[in-house]
């Protein structure tokens, strides 16, 4: 059998170098009727590292990105890593406070935009001292130059700088329990462990000649992901620039897609848009899901239209993904597995820690916690938070609580963070919390994940109004919604006398949460 580009990448900047090799006229990525060839990528990765290198920027330094998905960002992202630079994506539905938040913490030196957030930039560039250069993913603009125009007037000639399993491949922004966004470190050596484990686990292992779809926003793990496995094994990726059903419905069949990532709220929306029942997915083989939890009608319905194999993931950004999966094999019927996460990675170690500070059995409900070269490096400058999420033994605390039965299926159950989960967008309470305090009348507040059956959990807002004031649930989340990303804001708002707290004032969520998630066989949505 002849060496693919898995057995032969040492490291990510390899990805393009080994395929231009292999396969230099084949389609790497077709965008918006736009095609790029692997050889293409590799050379325009080298003309956007001389281009960074030129601009001044050293290893280690950041470029952000604040753009819906566009076949550039992976040129620049393998040219990020060419220079040794890691590159911090936004995620583009924030705030402009929240997007300002993040490239100050990332420190970005570069940032490159696409078009429809110039104002964004606009309107934070004063608090952002030491951006060198703006850049724009498309041309025509008066004062910033187009990505392809700026990457043209350098050198075609690889720097080829030598990796080491350090250096920061791509730092992505999660919420935080603070409310402060904290940017995950994920290194050559966590690219490395992700490409092995995802290709021996048998989910990721993809037929060169064959299409995989991309449609995952390219801040989140699973888009990067899922785009760059592909490429890695000489794929070719078409690229949807954000989530449209009935886009999505007409490319399957156009494009002959073999392999999709879907997050659960994707393939509910798919099931319920006008023409999904008579288009042809006979060349449809995998559908990968993840990034929350899936009711098994939906799972059934998927299964039934699609005609095609499953695979679930679990895993975080802080694992680079990595944790459980769940085989087609477990996905039948027979097999009564649908509810849960499957087993772990080859390379990656999932315990399910009780209360009392001991590995649970069958049946034992604890935190799970993840080990695996996979886990990341830590949270950028931010040593408490890495200290407080990984034991001194390598072991992630993943947040959520689970348990295993008795053949070592993984379920998840709960969650021991206060995080919510809407649309495979993690919402924090504390982010949601002090928008609302900053509202002037709201006396006291607190944020719950209630079911919600198109986004898995919808936030809710539990208001105590300051005496004598008066606020309506339209005016509460208006206001939320010009201080943060309008998927965190509350869908509803709820008014009570009192927030229940325990002795020491620590809001009791659970109370809050349980009427809402009565008759529910588990407590995540």
């Amino acid at each position: 059998m002849e060496p693919t580009g898995a057995d032969l990448a040492t490291c990510v900047a390899d990805i393009p170098r080994v395929q231009a090799r292999l396969r230099p006229d084949a389609e790497m990525l077709w965008f918006e009727g736009r095609s790029t060839t692997f050889a293409q990528w590799d050379e325009a990765s080298n003309r956007c590292a001389n281009a960074l290198i030129a601009a001044g920027l050293k290893p280690g330094d950041r470029v952000g990105v604040l753009a819906k998905n566009t076949d550039d960002f992976f040129t620049l992202w393998l040219g990020c890593v060419k220079a040794r630079v890691c590159l911090a994506p936004v995620n583009w539905r924030l705030a402009p406070p929240e997007v300002s938040f993040i490239l100050r913490d990332a420190d970005a030196k570069l940032v490159v935009v696409g078009a429809g957030f110039e104002d964004v930039i606009d309107m934070i560039a004063s608090d952002l001292p030491d951006l060198r250069g703006l850049v724009r993913f498309e041309p025509g603009h008066e004062r910033w130059p187009g990505f392809r125009h700026w990457i043209g007037e350098h050198s075609a000639v690889d720097p080829m700088l030598p990796a080491e399993p350090t250096d920061d491949v791509i730092q992505l922004y999660t919420s935080g329990t603070t409310g402060l966004p904290k940017g995950v470190q994920l290194t050559e050596a966590n690219y490395a462990a992700l490409f092995k484990s995802a290709i021996e686990a048998g989910w990721a292992r993809y037929e060169t000649g064959k299409t995989n779809l991309v449609l995952m926003p390219l801040f989140h793990v699973a888009g990067v992901n899922c785009g760059l496995l592909a490429m890695l094994q000489g794929v070719r990726c078409v690229l949807l620039r954000e989530v449209n059903p009935v886009e999505i419905i007409a490319t399957l069949p156009a494009h002959q897609v073999a392999y999709a990532f879907l997050a659960p709220t994707i393939i509910n929306m798919l099931l319920h848009t006008p023409g999904v029942e008579a288009a042809d997915y006979s060349r449809l083989e995998r559908i990968f899901y993840g990034a929350s939890p899936i009711a098994e009608e939906t799972l059934r319905q998927a299964q039934a239209r699609f005609g095609c194999s499953f695979s679930q993931l679990y895993g975080l950004t802080e694992t680079i993904g990595g944790g459980t999966y769940l085989s087609p094999d477990d996905h039948a019927p027979e097999r009564d597995k649908l509810r849960s996460c499957g087993k772990p990675w080859p390379g990656y170690e999932v315990r399910v820690m009780t209360p009392e500070g001991t590995a649970g059995g069958p049946g034992e409900v604890g935190e799970i916690q993840i080990r695996s070269v996979g886990v990341m490096k830590g949270y950028w400058n931010r040593p408490e938070a890495t200290h407080d999420a990984i034991d001194g033994e390598g072991w992630f605390r993943s947040g959520d609580a689970g348990y295993f039965d008795d053949e070592g299926y993984l379920y998840i159950y709960d969650r021991v963070k206060d995080m919510i989960v809407s649309g495979g967008e993690n919402v924090y309470p504390a982010e949601v919390e002090n928008a609302l305090f900053s509202h002037p009348a709201v006396a006291d507040a607190a944020v719950i994940g209630v079911p919600d059956d198109k986004w898995g959990e919808a936030v809710k807002a539990i208001v105590v109004l300051k005496p004598g004031e008066s606020a309506d649930p339209a005016s509460i989340i208006a206001h939320c919604r010009e201080k943060i990303a309008g998927y965190k804001a509350p869908k509803s708002v709820d008014f009570i006398e009192t927030l229940p707290r325990n002795p020491s004032g620590k809001v009791l969520r659970r109370e809050l949460r349980e009427p809402y998630w009565a008759g529910k066989g588990r407590m995540v949505g």
